[in-house]
């Protein structure tokens, strides 16, 4: 096997590390003041501001035998600025805080800061501050992500309305499915290292729970149409589990519609080949990082004419209760499983 440089994080020291991490960081907006660099970052904003933050904890949220340290970074941010896309705001800056064993080395860490400055390239965000320290075992990844929007435009959860159009972006389900798939083959390798681990052909549904992406799009195209949603949420739990914070919040009944419901191939047969049922990878799954929202039926054809916008369902009076219409034409009472209850039902 081909030796891999290992520098010991003792060896350099935490303001040595931080030097090494945080070399060429470059300050994309106008409205961070101040970086990396000294006491607390400056930040400067015409508009509110909109702030989220969300902790990754290893063996909890994440496994290092199947996830590699640069995805993990680059999911680390991800996740953060799809919380701000759900406010429809605009994210533009981060603080990244990590905690970490005497098990990972510099190069392991720069690999996890390789992910982090990959996404804020990719998403026009800065990396502004943050802090390292030690842990006793195991890996700690907490982001904080600033965005900002004008008041009028922020979006929360509590304002859907009878007759609005339920909607989501892109297909549900996959980073279920992904996440299955690389259980199954860890536990494969655990049992026999020398066995072929079978991820080919796998790649979208592998991707979409390695790597999700944060849909920026969705908003930029609110933005050019001129459409503000009545509420919205981002798919990280599942979307029974979403559509119902957005239904008791807003005090408010729903229909989904079973048919409506965008799963994409790959999610679907690799469903059947674990006999899952593929709306249950949809309803309970989660980490799709998708955006859930209702519109004014007036905004319908703008929805309609985006090709990566599902029209799933629709608001109605909160005594109808939340609903799934099925592809048997019959009603069910949504409940929120999440993750867990996915496991048990599969």
């Amino acid at each position: 096997m081909e030796n891999v440089k290992r520098t010991e994080i003792s060896s350099i020291g935490e303001f040595g590390l931080i030097d090494r991490l945080t070399s060429n960081n470059l300050l994309l907006n106008t409205s961070s003041i101040k970086g990396i660099g000294d006491d607390a970052a400056v930040i400067k904003s015409e508009k509110h501001q909109v702030v989220t933050t969300d902790i990754l904890v290893e063996g909890i949220h994440f496994d290092l035998v199947y996830t590699p340290l640069k995805h993990l970074g680059y999911k680390s941010v991800v996740v953060n600025l799809s919380d701000v896309y759900a406010m429809n705001a605009l994210p533009k800056q981060i603080l990244v805080s990590i905690a970490i064993s005497n098990r990972f080395s510099v190069e392991a860490i720069e690999e996890i800061y390789d992910g982090i400055k990959l996404a804020c390239e990719k998403y026009g965000v800065d990396l502004i501050g943050g802090d390292t320290t030690a842990s006793n075992k195991g890996l700690i990844i907490n982001v904080v992500a600033i965005g900002e929007q004008d008041i009028e435009k922020i979006v929360y959860r509590n304002k859907a309305k009878e007759g609005d159009i339920l909607c989501v972006s892109g297909d549900l389900g996959g980073a279920y499915m992904g996440l299955t798939m690389l259980q199954r083959e860890k536990q494969v390798y655990l049992n026999a290292p020398t066995a072929d681990i079978k991820l080919e052909g796998n790649d979208y549904i592998v991707g979409r729970q390695l790597k999700p992406e944060a849909r920026k799009d969705i908003i930029e195209y609110f933005a050019q149409e001129n459409v503000v949603p009545t509420s919205m949420i981002d798919v990280s739990d599942g979307l029974s589990s979403e559509l119902l914070h957005i239904c008791r919040q807003s005090n408010v009944g729903c229909q989904l519609n079973e048919v409506e419901v965008p799963i994409a191939n790959e999610t679907y047969d690799k469903a059947l080949e674990f006999h899952i049922d593929p709306i249950n990878c949809a309803l309970s799954g989660g980490e799709d990082y998708e955006l859930l929202f209702t519109i004014d039926k007036k905004d319908l054809l703008k929805a309609q004419q985006h090709p990566d916008i599902s029209i799933i369902g629709e608001i109605l009076d909160v005594n109808l209760g939340v609903k799934l219409f099925t592809k048997g034409g019959n009603y069910h009472d949504i409940i929120s499983l999440g993750w867990d209850g996915l496991k048990d039902e599969a």
